[in-house]
């Protein structure tokens, strides 16, 4: 593979091209303008595969020389299986053409023909002098390979770790230029590109790019959502903030503190458009949407009570994939993640790392290479006795989970969680298992502190008023994709009467929170008085991450697929309408679309409380 090198602050000059109508744009950091091509976007015809689902490309002008191509996945359900989607997503990809020509992400490989047919249509391919790769996750850069056979002299470009990732992607040579942050690409006609580091967000290799000519700058997965629509930009913002916070909560949680670390090197960019590498581009509301990103980060790092060291390798298996899962599951109980990619890291690092966090996860790295030296420092380093939970990352060639827990064993390190072992190509139970693992690992580190702050944030008098109000005895199940979840519900309450409407509040640790999404469906069950003994039993107890919460228990499918229990005094079917965020719970308002009741005559089970600041 051929290098091409670049110094530090090096401004590189590059030398085409084409114009249209224009119309001004605002700068949403300075309120300088700018002008935009005035075409309307050309959105393809619709393709269907698998059964029906709907594929599409639209092609969009952001600013002059800058064009967005834009895969159009309407019918994603699942995204990398462990979380669901209600609007499907976009795969954004962007042409940048000065007096040189770039292409900034590539798509995703199921988009080889519509994508390459709009690109087509656009410039020449082999024209193309660079390809900017802000992030090598295939879903952003699945067709680089595709252009690089059109293009073979084009120079991809992008971060260490990303250059690296990417050999593995291509399998043949192909010209490099690996960039590090404040460098600048000059593509000509004003085009400047000056490349922003942004490990961790969400990919260790993920780095932003500014074009200064055009005042866009193109973030990959930052500042996206799972949301398909053929409105280029975020104008209905009440539609879109919730995808854009539940992809927060997935993604970039658990990479808080990194989040704010990009947003610091941002924060002097002069920037009009955020160019996102999913769903709509971000130009109508700017400021407040970033402002989200900092305002969550900070408030999750305040709250939290514990943290993890997560040790994963990168571009091993499912070890980033299932790593993330966990992270999320961790970040549920205020508990923070550290990521750090064993690929990457050093040993001081390791050690660092191990005395600033409250326990350790190990994805089980490759039997040889640097992520299984990387091992022998953790060893010394875990000599303080914090707890670890070893989890296997299904890459083939795994250092054995028996071997690492005897280790462990011997230097008396607590494993106070059984270690997660993955048999098979991991589904959605999979993800299920390691975000439910994460929450799990997350309670235990943070309980005594939990309640101990629920004891003295409220005074007694009031905690035992406020414990007056009494609620009903339910369970609420929920069933998406292959998951199903259920919970004992008591803050319980109807809302509306057209439509028929409740609410729920939902605690943030919950599993069965992740399937109670804005559209997803659920089943309220009122449990009888007098005959509600078992099933809250059964439904209070611990289960083990991933385990069947169902077992043993008589339930039937409703109309909208989801567990009706049959020893339930009545039921109804549920879709989630909105959610509102509190403190420590999520409020689910949901519409009532099914119900019936078994015992007329019998009444529902009530809950009388005791002390309000604590279950």
């Amino acid at each position: 593979m051929a290098g091409l090198s670049l110094g530090e602050g090096a401004l590189f000059s590059a030398s085409t091209h084409r114009t249209g109508r224009r119309r001004s744009i605002i700068s949403a950091k300075s309120g300088s303008s700018f002008t935009i091509a005035a075409e309307r976007s050309k959105i393809s015809g619709i393709e269907k595969i698998q059964g029906g689902k709907r594929l599409q490309t639209q092609v969009s002008p952001v600013a002059p020389s800058v064009t967005t191509l834009r895969s159009l996945d309407w019918d994603r359900d699942r995204f990398d299986i462990e979380f669901g989607l209600q609007n499907g997503t976009t795969y954004n990809s962007y042409i940048i053409e000065g007096d040189q020509l770039a292409i900034i992400d590539a798509s995703h490989e199921k988009f080889r023909f519509q994508y390459l047919a709009a690109l087509k249509e656009q410039i020449d391919p082999a024209t193309i002098n660079y390809v900017i790769a802000n992030h090598t996750e295939p879903d952003h850069s699945g067709l680089i390979p595709e252009i690089l056979k059109l293009a073979p002299d084009a120079v991809v470009v992008g971060s260490k770790v990303c250059i690296q990732f990417l050999q593995n992607l291509v399998l043949t040579p192909f010209k490099s230029m690996v960039v590090k942050g404040g460098e600048k690409l000059d593509l000509g006609k004003g085009h400047v590109l000056e490349f922003v580091m942004a490990p961790n967000l969400h990919w260790p290799d993920t780095m932003f790019t500014f074009d200064h000519g055009s005042k866009v700058l193109f973030t990959c997965d930052a500042f996206g959502m799972h949301y398909c629509s053929t409105a280029t930009y975020d104008e209905d913002l009440m539609t879109i903030e919730p995808h854009y916070r539940f992809y927060y909560d997935c993604l970039m949680k658990p990479n808080a503190r990194s989040v704010l670390v990009g947003l610091k090197r941002v924060k002097d960019l002069d920037f009009a458009v955020i160019a996102t590498g999913h769903g709509p581009l971000l130009r109508y509301n700017v400021p407040e949407l970033m402002s989200k990103y900092e305002n969550w980060s900070k408030q999750a790092l305040e709250k939290q009570l514990a943290s993890v060291a997560v040790l994963y390798v990168s571009d091993y298996g499912y070890s980033d994939r299932l790593s993330q899962t966990f992270a999320r599951g961790l970040t549920k109980t205020d508990t923070g993640a550290q990521m750090i990619d064993l690929n990457s890291t050093d040993s001081q690092e390791i050690v660092e790392s191990v005395a600033r966090n409250s326990a350790v996860f190990l994805m089980t790295p490759p039997s040889t290479g640097p992520a299984n030296a990387a091992i022998s420092t953790l060893y010394a380093a875990l000599k303080t006795k914090k707890p670890v939970l070893i989890a296997e990352s299904y890459g083939g060639d795994d250092e054995p989970v028996d071997t690492i827990l005897q280790r462990f064993v011997e230097l008396g390190i607590p494993t106070p969680l059984p270690a997660l072992r993955v048999k098979e190509t991991p589904t959605e139970s999979t993800y299920q298992q390691f975000e439910e693992a994460g929450t799990d690992l997350g309670q235990l580190l943070s309980q005594k502190k939990v309640i101990e702050a629920k004891k003295t944030q409220m005074p007694v008098n009031v905690a035992k008023a406020i414990a007056r109000v009494s609620g009903g005895i339910y369970v609420v199940t929920a069933f998406k994709g292959s998951t199903k979840g259920a919970m004992i519900a008591s803050w319980v309450s109807q809302a509306s009467f057209k439509p028929l409407g409740i609410t729920i509040a939902v605690a943030k640790d919950r599993a069965i929170e992740s399937l109670m999404q804005v559209g997803d469906n659920f089943v309220l069950n009122c449990l009888e008085e007098g005959n509600s003994t078992k099933l809250m039993k059964h439904f209070l107890k611990r289960f083990p991450p991933g385990a069947d919460r169902f077992e043993g228990v008589e339930w039937t499918v409703g109309k909208n697929s989801c567990p009706i229990l049959v020893d339930a005094l009545a039921y109804l079917e549920c879709t989630v309408v909105t959610r509102m965020e509190v403190s420590d719970h999520w409020i689910i308002y949901a519409h009532a679309t099914e119900g019936s009741v078994s015992k007329p005559d019998a009444r529902t089970a009530v809950h009388h409380r005791k002390i309000g600041n604590y279950y």
